[in-house]
């Protein structure tokens, strides 16, 4: 079944492969948001060991599937500066995560709304929770296009089934962070249905991303260890500037740091055993 994906994927294309892989990550947040509609709530145990796990999925990516094929495929390009495009772009994704974090007014899942960021503004705290999740996964999107591009045009250490193995990877994550988004929603007394649309919303940013990405490596080949470490760069920060934060502020910190690892060890797994 394998590889009648990988050949179905390889003849449509690069960008319309990436465009795919991320509509299915943004149809499982939108499924991960749909169990609003059969629960009434969520336990904040069960929350914080989800958004772990989330965390622990973006970091073993970030890794395994972005900067070691950056690494390894900068030593053709850059021979004796194989460091270089790693270091610059993750360098370059984070401090685009960072400024956007500064700009766009958001408030994270757990946080008060005197604890909201970005510039000041009266936007309702849904919106600001709907707009720290889509920032959250601009670099979901990105890192799976980037992928899809860098296989396409045969970087060293990236598959096909590399690229497929990182979007299965970020779709089981985006299953339950769907839920720990829409749930914060129902709890502010919005409609089951405006929980679960919103919910599902905030990931429509991931094929966006997506195709931006695998579009940016295709046309700009000597770009695309950057482009891969770029991706690396803006998860990691999602993950210790948003994800580890919000499921520290309750007393379930234990078992969040043990979602992470879970979510760390699975990603693990699938990139190495499968990728």
């Amino acid at each position: 079944m394998m590889e009648s994906l990988e050949s179905f994927l390889r003849d449509i294309g690069p960008v319309y492969a990436a465009l795919l892989a991320t509509v299915f990550t943004w149809l499982v947040t939108a499924l991960g948001a749909s169990m609003v509609f059969f629960f009434k709530d969520l336990n904040r145990a069960w929350q914080d060991i989800m958004l772990g796990f989330t965390g622990g999925v973006m970091l073993a990516a970030s890794f395994w599937s972005l900067l070691a094929p950056a690494i390894e495929y900068s030593e053709q390009l850059y021979p004796g500066m194989s460091w270089m495009p790693a270091a610059v772009g993750f360098l370059g994704g984070s401090l685009f995560i960072f400024g956007l974090d500064k700009l766009a007014p958001h408030l994270h899942i757990n946080f008060e709304e005197s604890e909201k960021e970005g510039v000041k503004t009266t936007w309702h705290r849904t919106t600001l929770l709907i707009l720290a999740i889509t920032i959250h996964n601009i670099p979901e999107g990105l890192a799976v296009g980037v992928l899809f591009g860098a296989a396409a045009n045969g970087a060293e250490g990236v598959t096909l089934t590399a690229a497929i193995t990182l979007a299965f990877g970020i779709g089981l994550q985006n299953f339950p962070e769907g839920f720990a988004v829409a749930m914060p929603l129902r709890r502010l007394n919005i409609s089951r249905f405006k929980s679960f649309w919103y919910g599902q919303m905030s990931a429509i940013v991931e094929p966006v991303a997506g195709v931006i990405g695998a579009l940016a490596v295709v046309y700009i080949e000597p770009a695309l260890p950057f482009a891969l470490a770029f991706a690396a760069g803006a998860m990691i920060y999602v993950v210790v500037e948003e994800v580890i934060p919000e499921t520290q502020r309750d007393k379930n910190t234990d078992v969040a740091v043990l979602g992470l690892i879970v979510g760390f060890v699975v990603m693990m797994v699938l990139d190495v055993g499968l990728g």
